[in-house]
């Protein structure tokens, strides 16, 4: 087993080790941003560790209320709700949602929050093949009754792959019917994907109206909890159509001072996340010279490595072994990840180059 003994950083301690760490999700490694500890602190000395009650009741602190300003302002929106975690976004979309459409069209290796979301909407649901418009354009209209309207939802970002979604086929596909709605999980493209790191929609071009995005702050930003960004009135039809914004407890106020902190720093500086399109680049071309294929030309700083001549459990120990902290996902374990399992490879802004041509040295030697 292995355990995290520091903050994930391009170098952080493992079992009493410290090591290159490829590993997680910390791709802009805000976790240990020394303003974005700070923050947490303060609002820990100011407000205690949270408001002991939904934001139904007295929960609304001013530091979850500075949460919402800022994601409205980052994600160009006139207004966000923020809730206690990413997970529950896709719930609150498809329950807040149901009376809009009929029938949840999802990507059969969509995100677990993607299936239990669908189940507490209680909506039929349809699977169409991964990343597949054309499944997906047969499957709308071999279901759809006349009049019956969808909804789409898949993850922007694959966590397993860091493949991207094909947003815009999509989108072609719903335009054959009246007022669809396309739903995506940003996990991993929140603060990462377009040019103003809005995520998914931004990247594929197809922002507008019933397309609708939910956030995750403890990935990327380093914060923590849910965000779904919109109009005024789609943020209303969120709360009143779901319990889970205000139903349930509210973030913690250290992790929310943290998670508003994150984002005022990644809106002041976008460089950050243009070093991160750089560290990504230059590691994704580093591995296909040494052979590794199936590497999505993307900025995603996700990379997913598969071999049936490897053993990859034990290639990630010996990688250990060596200073260098990748993941091991046996199959079956994680959506998407293949059958014969893979290592999952994450690029952070931080790794230097050094770092990831020694990363690509040893893989190139023990692949």
């Amino acid at each position: 087993m292995y355990q995290m003994e520091s903050p994930p950083n391009a170098r952080a301690i493992i079992n009493g080790k410290e090591v290159d760490y490829f590993g997680g999700t910390g791709y802009l490694t805000f976790h240990h941003h020394p303003d974005i500890i700070k923050a947490a602190c303060e609002a820990t000395q100011k407000y205690g560790v949270g408001t002991a009650t939904s934001r139904a009741g007295y929960g609304n602190s001013p530091v979850l209320l500075e949460v919402e300003e800022r994601a409205a302002a980052f994600f160009q929106s006139e207004r966000a709700v923020y809730y206690v975690s990413g997970y529950l976004g896709n719930a609150i979309l498809l329950q807040s949602q149901a009376p809009k459409y009929d029938i949840i069209f999802a990507d059969a290796e969509s995100h677990s929050s993607i299936s239990n979301g669908a189940l507490m909407a209680n909506k039929p649901v349809v699977s169409f093949a991964h990343c597949d418009a054309e499944d997906l354009e047969n499957k709308l209209r071999a279901t759809l009754k006349p009049s019956q309207r969808p909804l789409v939802i898949c993850d922007g970002v694959f966590p397993a792959t860091g493949v991207v979604s094909p947003l815009q086929d999509y989108v072609t596909a719903l335009n054959a019917y009246d007022q669809p709605l396309l739903c995506v999980d940003d996990a991993h493209a929140s603060g990462i994907l377009g040019e103003h790191g809005t995520g998914s929609l931004e990247y594929c071009g197809v922002q507008g109206e019933g397309r609708y995005t939910s956030h995750t702050m403890s990935k990327a930003l380093g914060g923590h909890g849910g965000i779904i960004t919109g109009t005024n009135a789609f943020i209303e039809s969120l709360t009143h159509g779901s319990k889970i914004p205000y139903g349930s407890s509210s973030v913690p106020a250290p992790a929310a001072a943290a998670t508003a902190k994150a984002l005022e720093i990644l809106s002041k500086h976008p460089e950050i996340r243009q070093q991160l399109w750089r560290n990504v680049a230059y590691a994704k071309n580093a591995l296909r010279n040494i052979g590794v294929q199936d590497i999505p030309d993307n900025p995603v700083p996700i990379i997913s490595i598969r071999s049936n001549k490897t053993d990859l459990n034990l290639l990630q120990q010996r990688l250990f072994e060596k200073g260098i902290a990748v993941l091991y996902s046996p199959g079956g374990s994680y959506s998407g990840v293949a059958p014969e399992g893979q290592l999952r490879i994450a690029i952070f802004s931080s790794h230097s180059t050094e770092q990831i041509d020694r990363l690509v040295t040893e893989l190139a030697a023990l692949l």
